[in-house]
């Protein structure tokens, strides 16, 4: 099992301070969630919390995670730099392509896309994209950034989007691409996993949860007859600490990897070596 931890979005000083901790403890990976802006007067439901609200304060600073992941790659030299989840459907597909294939480039080769079609329809109303078919344009924006990062003259041609007679470079370094981690957790997220994603990305606040959610998962793959299986990372939000006993849980239940903290409260240098030292070694 991989074991991956959050990037807080606070100072550089804290961010640096943590990523390169976690390198030192040779944690696989750092992701960073993210929101283009927050709505304060809101209908919509956050999908992993009992009562539909959501887990942050309006005014948490939630950094571009392209500019961030940069940020870490120029301190970092081998742990993976992941964004947990890329609304991709409010932005530009080329623009974020060019972001990926540049960070990647600059990493040398150690992104993970994380991607998501988003759930507040307050943010997308704010940025000016279009709610309704979000789901249609992340599939179709995915598609597109594959041929731009795969093809020296890339086409494509889609319903919200379409490409030819130009050139797109740099490529990334990571052949084809880097992989791709679709999230979220209806049966419209997981069949999107394993029709077009390298890897899922889960949310579950329970054990019993994340086997349902697995389960449903490796139901889509067999009914797809998917030659290779989906890469399961799962972040567990209990309320509580993860223990030993939860993360031989996880392994046992499929999970490739797992997230330790939160997008919004990452661990400390101090608890990212505790935890290292007494849970993950002993896995």
């Amino acid at each position: 099992m991989k074991f991956g931890t959050f990037i807080t979005n606070v100072k550089p000083e804290r961010i640096s301070l943590h990523v390169r901790r976690a390198e030192e403890l040779d944690y696989e990976s750092a992701w960073i969630g993210e929101h283009m802006i927050m709505p304060v007067k809101s209908a919509s439901k956050y999908p992993y919390s009992a009562d539909g609200s959501f887990p942050a304060p309006l005014d948490v600073p939630f950094n571009d995670p392209m500019l961030a992941l940069a940020y870490a790659a120029a301190l970092t030299s081998k742990i993976r730099l992941a964004t947990g989840i890329f609304v991709v459907p409010m932005r530009n597909a080329i623009a974020t392509a060019k972001a990926v294939a540049t960070l990647d480039m600059l990493s040398s080769g150690r992104v993970i896309f994380g991607v998501g079609v988003g759930w507040w329809a307050e943010e997308f109303a704010a940025v000016g994209a279009s709610f309704a078919d979000r789901a249609l344009r992340t599939r179709e924006s995915i598609e597109l950034m594959k041929e731009l990062w795969t093809k020296d003259d890339p086409v494509y041609h889609g319903k919200t989007i379409s490409l030819e007679g130009a050139r797109f470079n740099p490529k990334p370094t990571q052949k084809p691409h880097p992989p791709i981690v679709v999230g979220g957790t209806s049966d419209l997220a997981l069949k999107r996993a394993v029709r077009y994603g390298d890897g899922w990305y889960g949310i579950a606040k329970t054990h019993d949860e994340a086997r349902a959610l697995i389960e449903r998962l490796r139901g889509f793959e067999r009914a797809a007859a998917r030659a290779r299986p989906v890469e399961i990372t799962l972040s567990l939000r209990t309320g509580q600490p993860l223990t030993l006993d939860d993360l031989r849980r996880l392994k046992q239940a499929g999970v490739d990897r797992a997230l330790i903290g939160s997008p919004v409260r990452s661990l400390t240098e101090d608890e990212l070596a505790r935890f290292r030292d007494e849970v993950i070694a002993r896995i």
